[in-house]
């Protein structure tokens, strides 16, 4: 599965740029994230619950970021497992460019998974990762223009 997309925050590339290195941030706008524990130079670690489709289950995880190019762009990859509900791996291409209203956010998101959640077939699934992207976007962007506020 592949999902591409942008968002136009009003807030300085490098605000934009702290925010998505910060733990905290993150927490707050990960969707169902209980924990999220770790630094951008040793990785993170997530605790995140979820119910897609007829399945709920807790996810733990690990994420780590690479091709760190500071206040511009990096790649993140990670990989949860869910027990009994199978896992879900993948990365994404993150991009700030400044723009007069601000930063572009644009991403580019590339995921797979297994278990039962792969028996749910793609439409629930793909449905599911496009939510949660959105949901994780729309809650990215209110809280770095809150606090930029």
């Amino acid at each position: 599965m592949e999902m591409v997309g942008s968002r136009t925050i009003a807030a300085p590339r490098e605000k934009v740029w702290a925010h998505l290195n910060n733990a905290e941030t993150l927490k707050a706008c990960i969707p169902g994230c209980e924990e999220l524990t770790g630094t951008p130079e040793d990785g993170f670690e997530a605790v995140v619950k979820q119910k897609v489709g007829p399945v709920k289950a807790t996810f733990r995880g690990a994420v780590a970021l690479s091709d760190v190019q500071p206040p511009q762009s990096y790649r993140i990859s990670g990989e949860g497992k869910g027990g009994v509900a199978g896992f879900a791996k993948g990365g994404a291409e993150v991009t700030l460019t400044e723009v007069p209203e601000g930063t572009e956010l644009a991403y580019n998101v590339q995921a797979k998974v297994g278990g039962k959640l792969a028996q749910l077939g793609s439409r629930i699934v793909d449905g599911f990762a496009k939510k949660m992207a959105d949901a994780f976007f729309e809650n990215f962007k209110a809280k770095v223009e809150a606090d930029t506020a």
